[in-house]
């Protein structure tokens, strides 16, 4: 075995390891240490995606060499390595332009206790990405659940608190869900090892039997899984969450959080239960329907609001909404389509939730969308990275989105009886996004009257400091290349769906 095939264990371990270590230094020793560790599970994961492109298989990493069905196993394939190398890159850039506020909004005295946190999330999504084992994967979902609800708490201002309780509640009612499921699957296959379950499926569904158990193990891992991710209408928890904490948990959150719930769900379709019997169970068209009612709903909510984090919390409800309408098509161009706007939504996303953090400071760190009004002259990088994010949310050509939406649109050429919904709600969708997302950026660069008080004082904050240039100037080129270089991360999720089988 190569060496380079034990590093998606050795990043899980690392990151778990960084948060320990972080647990007992101080606030910026702490920082250091995320950042250093980060930087080299992004280069691994790198070192993995170049491997297993060349190489064009996937392959299987025993831990403690115990065999199958005995040891627990770790995955590896292209589709697996793609996103850790993503989901890294969108963490270090949100932690590099939201760390000036991890220093103002987080006490002091546990200002190491975020980067713990923020290390736990990593190792977890890791998990989830790579296990080949389902009770790993339910432990993973807890220590990401908790670790999200800290990150939460940890502003302790204005509705944190209450937020991260009912954050935790849905989750936990999430989670209880998706226990429920694996452990009737256990009941039903014997096994716990995704292949291994795999085919103790295969062999119940062409014998006839347990057809009512199957049903209701898919229902409740799918009902579960989409409950964490926010779709709606279990999407509550998101506008407080997301709007409540510290500027680069919100990008973790929104970015990556609920994505890896998503990623592990489509694992499981693919890995476990099987994409003909999801089919079969009808599953996929109740995710359509829900995914269809979130585009809209979520677009329409964004439009209601004035406060500018929770329209972008809002818009989040309306992009998952687009990922489940990709599952919900049924069919591996639907999933392409997915895959590729959970890419494009995590790398946008946190863009927008970087750059707003400029504007708020030059704006008297009002949150009112009309309070931002010439914001993107007084701060010209947030500005131009807020409006590349909103434009590509809207579907702007040579951006993530436009490429996202054109997925969608031909994907749904390939399902008849959904071509027609799906068009409209892209559509309608679109036309909402950009009346809030237009309305935003349309304000931010019209006359202000005056400057808004307090907005001398805090503008050296996030529009001289380094590391907020840094994160807002690589999300855009993110951005682009995620638009302009589309077609090798498109043949690269085809690929690695095709080794999930």
């Amino acid at each position: 075995m190569a060496l380079v095939q034990n590093f998606p264990f050795f990043s899980i371990i690392l990151a778990m390891f960084a948060g320990i270590i972080s647990s007992i230094l101080s606030g910026r020793k702490a920082k250091w240490v995320n950042l250093a560790v980060i930087s080299i599970i992004t280069v691994m994961s790198g070192m993995v995606l170049a491997f297993l492109w060349q190489s064009g298989e996937s392959y299987t990493y025993m831990m403690g060499h115990f065999p199958a069905p005995w040891g627990n196993e770790i995955r590896a394939g292209v589709l697996e390595a793609l996103t850790a190398f993503l989901f890294c890159i969108v963490m270090l850039l949100s932690i590099i332009g939201g760390m000036d506020h991890i220093f103002v909004d987080v006490e002091s005295t546990k200002i190491n206790l975020f980067f713990v946190l923020v290390d736990l999330i990593l190792s977890s999504l890791l998990a989830l990405i790579y296990t080949n084992d389902l009770f790993t994967a339910y432990v993973f979902i807890e220590i990401n659940t908790i670790a999200g609800c800290g990150l939460i708490m940890m502003r302790q201002k204005g509705k944190a608190f209450t937020a991260a309780i009912r954050y935790m509640v849905m989750s936990q009612l999430g989670s209880g869900l998706f226990l429920i499921g694996l452990s009737l699957l256990y009941d039903v296959t014997g096994h716990l090892l995704m292949s291994n379950a795999k085919e103790a499926i295969t062999q119940i569904m062409a014998n006839g039997s347990y057809a009512v158990p199957m049903l209701v193990i898919i229902s409740v891992i799918s009902v579960g899984l989409a409950i964490k991710s926010g779709l709606y209408p279990f999407h509550s928890w998101i506008p407080d969450a997301y709007s409540s904490a510290t500027p680069a948990a919100s990008a973790i959150l929104s970015g990556l959080v609920s994505k890896g719930y998503i990623f592990l769900l489509i694992k499981l379709f693919y890995r476990v239960l099987g994409e003909q019997h999801i089919i079969a169970s009808h599953i996929v068209n109740v995710l359509f329907v829900f995914g269809l009612c979130g585009m809209i709903m979520g677009s329409v909510h964004a439009i209601s609001e004035t406060d500018t984090r929770r329209m972008i919390a809002y818009s989040s409800v309306a992009q998952i909404g687009y990922i489940y309408l990709g599952i919900g098509l049924g069919t591996q161009a639907g999933m392409t389509a997915a895959l590729f706007h959970l890419f494009g939504h995590a790398a946008t996303k946190a863009l927008l939730f970087v750059s707003s953090v400029g504007l708020y400071e030059v704006s008297g760190n009002k949150k009112d969308y009309l309070s931002l009004r010439g914001a993107g002259y007084r701060n010209r990088l947030a500005g131009i990275g807020f409006a590349i994010g909103a434009l590509s949310m809207v579907g702007l050509p040579m951006l993530s989105g436009f490429i996202s939406k054109l997925l969608f649109a031909s994907a749904a050429t390939l399902s008849p009886g959904k071509m027609i919904p799906t068009i409209l709600g892209l559509g309608i969708s679109t036309l909402l996004n950009a009346v809030y997302f237009l309305r935003l950026v349309i304000t931010l660069y019209s006359p202000a009257e005056k400057m808004p008080e307090g907005s001398a004082s805090t503008a050296k904050l996030g529009a001289s400091s380094w590391n907020f240039r840094i994160a807002v100037i690589s999300f855009i080129i993110l951005n682009i290349v995620l638009g302009v270089c589309s077609q090798p991360i498109v043949r690269a999720i085809e690929v690695g769906l095709q080794m999930f089988d």
